[in-house]
Formats: structure tokens, C-alpha cells, sequence
């Protein structure tokens, strides 16, 4: 079981699970996070809160040994060569999980974190398989607000391996001299600063460096060792011969063909352009009953997770994706990449995992598999959306740090690792700003931080001002645009030309990879 639920925090200091409309935020017109970056497995091992099911735990037919057969810089990052070893009487799988616990410095730190995860091939009795786990530097670093800015903090991150968050033991460590700067953030989403003073945050001291055991390995780690990620360049598309009425028109969604039924994109055959079909499916592509057509229930998206097996991911994409292409479908609404932070979401069968490196890693190979067959992979719900009542006017209101290592990391990772041909933002409101009107999230972070490439679009039937989110870089509204609205501020100088052009590109350029 990978996902046990976190206990919010409350203000009467009971630590368990809390019904009032600021936490969870089930009646009223905001939630605040104040759980902070204490969220599942970082709150219970962080506060002394044992679970009934540890994060990463598994039950098996069969009995493993784990062990660090070496602790060693690898390239540009951290390896551990785990050596698991079936000890029982049956054939089975282990997944070996690698935490690092930060130690000594200036900032507070949950007590560990997941930071790589393999599973073995099915192991006979008495066989064993040596698995590898790397870490690049940059991930050691956390989001400092002040400065707004990536950094390893000076300081001794203790290496902890096990088969679950409760059954690790410390093989390693790193040493750190002085503060790392891995990169500045291009976006700002901070809280408002007199919203936030308001807010009993659930924080604890920093923690001290322990006496490390006498067989661990330490490694130091300096400055030049950090090595930067690239940022891909962005492809080009030529579309300055439409007319404003067109690019308008191309900005929103488009009529149902077939047998789709959540519209399409493009749908401008005088200049070349068709109409792109869209399909949703969290489980496997959704086609209406009255079509008479019969598709694969696929196991949903926390079941994927609690296998850690990231080629099975990839595979159930490409399956699925195979069932869209046969039904002229050309984007498929999924995979849903939300953290599960309350068991009172009625979205999370969607999500992953409470863990943004699970919900990252499964669901980049998820978007691999689909891709891998010419389809659109569309990643969901960009971000923040973490309850169901009012989804589509809440305001979500969390510390930057826990916006950006919890809610926003699993995003990341999938970005930077398959590339996703569009995402979809979410209905609610983050820190005061639509997700979907927000220009610092859509462009500052997806796109200059991340390099991401792809199409932005909107989740359907929104409350967002479609001029609003052009200008944020929200490029198509769904499942129908507001094109007078676009032309009208056009004619008012809210908008420039420019704006819809840079929307456009991205939305042809999605058409084209399809």
C-alpha cells in the first residue's frame, strides 16, 4: 500500500483527520494547507505517528533481504546498489526505496523523503538481483522563499534505504560545506503575506546531525558537482497568415465528430487545419454507451502506483492509447497527476499517490507509453486540486515551499522526463489566482523553469475570462472558446495580436505532433 493519507493539522492540536472548512475545505471557499510540506509518510515519521500501512509497504507471499552492496558518486549524482534477496519459499517482486534525511540545516526538513525508488524482476527462492538507485544532486535541494530560489542548504543528508517508510536504515551520507544555489525560480506563487501570518503552519525545529554508524559511507559534495538540466528548445510553428477572426476561433474548442463526446481542436479546413478529437478516461478511454462500442477498464491510477512498476504504467498507456487512435480520437484527457492530500478527495481513484516522486515517476511512464503511439497525452489537474465540493471556486492556499516540493513535483517530474504534448489546468483557485488566469504558473514556472513545450489547455466549462488566460499562456479553452470576448479585447489593447499568435503555435504545434 503507497498511499496512506495524510493527517491535516488542526488548530486544536489534534493531529488527526479534520472535517472544518479550512482544512478541508468541504464547505467553504478556500482550504489552507497548513500541514505545510507535513504531508502522509513526512507527517507520520516526522511528528512520531504510527501508521497502520507505512508508506512504500507491501504484503508478499514470500520473505526478501535488502542491503547496500555500495554507497558511491555516480554521474552527477548519488547511486546505491541495493542487493535484494528472495529468503523465502515462493518466486516474488521487492521494490527497493531510497529516503534522504536532511540533518544540521538552516531550514526545517520533513524526517525523510523518497527520493528514488526500483523493483526487481520476479526473483526464484534464494535468488538475488542487485538493483541500482541514482539521485542527481539538484534533487537534495528545497525551495527556499526568501530569494525565491532552489537550494542545497549546507548541512548532512543521512542516506536511508528500506522496503518502506518505516523499515529504513541509514547506509550513507552527505556532506555539505555551504549552501548549493541549483536554480532560481522564474514564477512567484507566495501567499499573501498578511493571509499567511494568519495561519497556524504545522512546523518543527531543524534536525540536529546524529553520530552516523561507524560502517556508513560519507561523501562531500561541493558546489561545482551540481550539474544544471537543459531546457529543450521550443519548436516553431508558422501561423501569421490567419486572420484575427481565426486565431480567435482556434483558441476553443471545437464540434464533436464520431464518436467523441468532450469536443475537439483545430476545425479550421480552410487554412489546412482539421479538427483534432479529445477523450477522457482516468481508467481508459471513455466512449458514451449509446455508441455501441466496448473498450478496456484499465486498473485505476493509486492501483498503478502501489505496484511501483514503472514499465507496467507504460504499458497500460500504450494499450490505451492504441484503443484512442482505433476511435479517431487524437488526445487523451489523462494521465491525473494531483497529490493525495485528504482521503475526502473524491478525485483521488485519479491521482497516484501522496508522494509527488510515485505520481511523477508513474505518471511520465504513463505519458511515454501514450505518446509512444502518436497519441496526445493530457496531464491533469495543473494544480492543486485537491477536493471535489466547489472545485471550481476554491482557492487553495499553501506556503510556496509546499506549493512547489509537494503539489507542484510530481508535475515536474513528469514533465522534464516525458515531455507531455498538453496539460490541462485546473478549475480552483491557487494563493488568490485561477489556476488557469495564472501567468507566473502557466509561463514563469511550466514553461521558463521547465521547459515545457507543449499546449496548455483549460478544464471544461471553467470560470475563467478567456482573454485573461491568453494572456497567461493557457492557449485553448474548453470545450468552447469565447472568441468575441477575445476580439474585444483585442479592439481594447487588453490583448495584442501577438497574444493569440503565441497561443496558436502552441496549439497547431500540438495538431502537428498528432
Amino acid at each position: 500500500v503507497t498511499n496512506f493519507y495524510s493527517r491535516p493539522y488542526s488548530n486544536n492540536a489534534d493531529y488527526g483527520f479534520v472535517a472544518d472548512d479550512k482544512n478541508n475545505g468541504n464547505q467553504g471557499y478556500y482550504v489552507v494547507y497548513q500541514e505545510g510540506i507535513y504531508l502522509g509518510y513526512r507527517y507520520f515519521d516526522s511528528f512520531g505517528v504510527k501508521p497502520l500501512y507505512p508508506f512504500g509497504f507491501g504484503l508478499s507471499y514470500t520473505t526478501f533481504s535488502l542491503r547496500a552492496a555500495a554507497v558511491e558518486k555516480g554521474d552527477s549524482g548519488l547511486r546505491v546498489r541495493a542487493l535484494v534477496e528472495n529468503t523465502g519459499s515462493c518466486p516474488g517482486k521487492e521494490v527497493a526505496q531510497l529516503y534522504l534525511s536532511a540533518c544540521g540545516t538552516q531550514q526545517e526538513h520533513p524526517f525523510q523523503e523518497l527520493k528514488a525508488f526500483a523493483k526487481t524482476r520476479q526473483l526464484a527462492p534464494g535468488e538475488g538481483e542487485t538493483l541500482t538507485l541514482d539521485v542527481p544532486w539538484r534533487e537534495l535541494a528545497s525551495y527556499v522563499e526568501e530569494g525565491g530560489a532552489w537550494v542545497i542548504q549546507a548541512g548532512t543528508y543521512l542516506v536511508r534505504l528500506g522496503n518502506s517508510s518505516a523499515a529504513t536504515q541509514v547506509v550513507g551520507a552527505i556532506q555539505v560545506q555551504e549552501d548549493i544555489v541549483v536554480s532560481q525560480g522564474k514564477g512567484s506563487l507566495a501567499m499573501d503575506a498578511q493571509a499567511r501570518e494568519k495561519v497556524d503552519w504545522l512546523t518543527r525545529q531543524p534536525a540536529p546531525v546524529p553520530e552516523l554508524p561507524a560502517d556508513c559511507v560519507v561523501l562531500s559534495l561541493a558546489a561545482g558537482e551540481v550539474e544544471a538540466r537543459p531546457v529543450p528548445a521550443v519548436p516553431v510553428v508558422d501561423c501569421s497568415a490567419l486572420s484575427d477572426e481565426e486565431l480567435a476561433c482556434l483558441l476553443g474548442g471545437q464540434p464533436n465528430t464520431g464518436v467523441a463526446n468532450t469536443f475537439g481542436i483545430g476545425n479550421l479546413p480552410e487554412a489546412g487545419v482539421p479538427n483534432v478529437m479529445t477523450a477522457d478516461g482516468p481508467a481508459g478511454l471513455r466512449i458514451e454507451p449509446e455508441c455501441m462500442i466496448h473498450t478496456t477498464a484499465w486498473p485505476c491510477a493509486t492501483l498503478l502506483a502501489c505496484s511501483f512498476d514503472e514499465e507496467l504504467a507504460m504499458t497500460v498507456g500504450r494499450a490505451g492509447a492504441l484503443e484512442v487512435k482505433e476511435n479517431n480520437i487524437g488526445v487523451w484527457l489523462t494521465p491525473a497527476m494531483n497529490i493525495h492530500r485528504s482521503p475526502l478527495c473524491g478525485r483521488n481513484f485519479e491521482y497516484y499517490s501522496e508522494d509527488p516522486l510515485v505520481a511523477g515517476k508513474m505518471g511520465a511512464a504513463m505519458v511515454r507509453g501514450i505518446q509512444s503511439v502518436g497519441i496526445a497525452a493530457s496531464a491533469k489537474h495543473f494544480a492543486c486540486n485537491n477536493k471535489e465540493t466547489n472545485r471550481k471556486n476554491s482557492d487553495s492556499r499553501l506556503s510556496e515551499r509546499a506549493l512547489r516540493e509537494i503539489y507542484l513535483k510530481g508535475f515536474e517530474i513528469m514533465v522534464k522526463e516525458s515531455h507531455p504534448w498538453t496539460i490541462m489546468t485546473s478549475y480552483n483557485i491557487i494563493n488568490g489566482t485561477r489556476a488557469s488566469e495564472n501567468r507566473d504558473l502557466l509561463t514563469g514556472i511550466l514553461r521558463e523553469e521547465w521547459g515545457f513545450d507543449g499546449m496548455v489547455t483549460s478544464d471544461w466549462w471553467n470560470y475563467a475570462r478567456h482573454e485573461k488566460e491568453v494572456l497567461a499562456g493557457n492557449d485553448l479553452k474548453m470545450p468552447v472558446g469565447k472568441p468575441e470576448r477575445l476580439l474585444a479585447a483585442l479592439k481594447d489593447g487588453e490583448l495584442a495580436r501577438e497574444d493569440l499568435l503565441a497561443c496558436a503555435k502552441r496549439v497547431l504545434t500540438l495538431i502537428l505532433r498528432v
